[in-house]
């Protein structure tokens, strides 16, 4: 029952926000909410329940190892969306804080979904609920990344569910009873029909890899991530990409029992290289720093899908990079949204000398890009540094040098922008509208909190998160 509490409650107080009358007040519901599911999470992180192998849904392995992430990053922008729309009074926000409790639920109900058609329930569900929360600022651009974002994404998930009939066809002409568990479809194992098994995988992985934000189905994301305000940002880059990771892990676990995992390995391995490639070639042109850190996305989960292809251990240090990925990117996001209100512009044309109009946000903005860039002692060195000795270990040099290549690309890249956006002189338009966003505590303690986290992981990984991890890799590989 706790588990479903990760669902219901987040659920619950959307319906409560839906109908709370004051706009004032309501933001309340956010960092309170955040807060139960972090607690409801970490105490079943430390204390996992038992799942029954047949159940649709449980705090499984897998969940444990990621869902805690995400709970953590949402409570985090709770506490800025309250001072946030505290800013912004001239926009109601009744359908914004509904639709931003009920992403929490639908993610909460994605990460323990055990069954392929419950998942894929789950992922729809998180897409439709975004939807209004791209086009918060009201602006042509925000409704036109809005479009954008239901069209390829509805597209993907059209796939996703193309993918799941394959793969329910394969279970049935196999001879099995169509079981859409997890656990059932990997047991019946080789006696899946192979040529429905890999049908099902190609639409699969174009499907769940289209939310991911795989390249070359991430066209998406410069606009959504560019558009939306940084607390759907945040949420999007740490959230919902995560939902679809853990969707490719539980739907890879079944391809390979089917016996083509090598294949699976392949495809995996080829579109995250290819991911990295190309958001280092975007990031070495790109002028706008929240475009900019929708790139770094993509190549991250590149990295995520890399990993992913490594077998056991380059699953372990896939995971350890959900988590680093999510509390550093919201770091990022969340700084850039500062700097954004504050300079009243985007592009490294428009915008400059940050350190002297805003620099709490610009020293946190450049600490996480230092951070996502893999700099130690921060989580993602660590974490890349064992998807790099994964790839050496097995045999995969060529991939590890395009790995590293990508990685020196995607730094100067960042740093490109970062740093012409925080140095020189301010513009005339930041001038003008400073008073606009004051740096109060409120917008700066949480984006510090994802910081200190990830430095946490880095230098002194807890204990938990390592068995957690361990547990899942056993999940998903299990010995015969």
């Amino acid at each position: 029952m706790n588990a479903y509490l990760l669902i219901i409650v987040p659920m619950a107080a959307a319906a409560l926000a839906a109908l709370w009358p004051g706009d004032r007040t309501r933001p309340w519901l956010l960092p309170i909410t955040g807060a139960a599911h972090v607690v409801l999470s970490v105490w079943m992180l430390i204390a996992p329940p038992a799942v029954s192998d047949a159940a649709w849904l449980g705090f499984d392995p897998l969940a444990r190892a990621m869902l805690p992430a995400v709970s953590i990053l949402f409570l985090c922008c709770a506490v800025y969306g309250l001072n946030y729309l505290r800013l912004r009074t001239e926009r109601p926000n009744r359908i914004f804080v509904a639709c931003l409790l009920a992403v929490l639920g639908l993610l909460s109900a994605g990460h323990m979904a055990r069954h392929l058609g419950l998942l894929w329930i789950a992922v729809e569900g998180v897409t439709l609920a975004a939807v209004p929360l791209l086009h918060f600022n009201g602006t042509p651009r925000a409704y036109e990344a809005t479009w954008k974002y239901l069209l390829v994404g509805g597209t993907g998930i059209a796939l996703s569910l193309l993918g799941s009939f394959c793969l329910g066809y394969a279970s049935i002409h196999g001879g099995g009873s169509g079981d859409l568990t997890f656990h059932a479809l990997a047991a019946q194992g080789a006696g899946l029909s192979r040529p429905w098994v890999l049908a099902a995988w190609v639409l699969l992985l174009a499907g769940y890899g289209t939310k991911m934000g795989l390249a070359p189905m991430h066209t998406w994301k410069p606009d959504a991530y560019g558009e939306a305000p940084a607390i759907v940002g945040a949420v999007l880059a740490g959230g919902v990409t995560t939902v679809a990771f853990v969707a490719l892990l539980r739907i890879r676990a079944v391809v390979a029992a089917a016996g083509v995992g090598p294949v699976v390995d392949r495809t995996l391995l080829v579109i995250g290289l290819f991911s990295m490639v190309v958001a280092a070639l975007f990031l070495l042109g790109t002028r706008d720093f929240k475009r900019m850190l929708a790139y770094s996305s993509v190549e991250h989960m590149g990295i995520l899908a890399i990993g992913a292809a490594l077998g056991g251990a380059g699953v372990w240090a896939a995971l350890f990079h959900v988590w680093n990925n999510s509390l550093t990117k919201g770091a990022l996001f969340l700084s850039a949204g500062n700097i954004r209100r504050a300079a009243g512009a985007r592009t490294m044309d428009e915008v400059g000398g940050m350190a002297a109009i805003t620099p709490r946000s610009a020293a946190i903005f450049v600490t996480g890009m230092f951070a996502v860039t893999a700099c130690p002692p921060f989580g993602p060195f660590f974490s890349e540094l064992r998807i790099l000795r994964a790839a050496f270990a097995t045999g995969n040099g060529i991939a590890a040098a395009v790995f590293l290549g990508s990685l020196l690309f995607v730094f100067f890249g960042l740093t490109r922008v970062v740093f012409g956006i925080v140095d020189g002189r301010p513009r005339t338009a930041a001038r003008k509208v400073r008073e606009r966003f004051p740096e109060t505590m409120g917008v700066i303690l949480p984006a510090v909190a994802l910081l200190g986290f990830s430095l946490l992981l880095g230098l002194a990984t807890p204990s938990v998160l390592i068995e957690a991890w361990d547990a899942a890799v056993i999940q998903l590989f299990p010995v015969p």
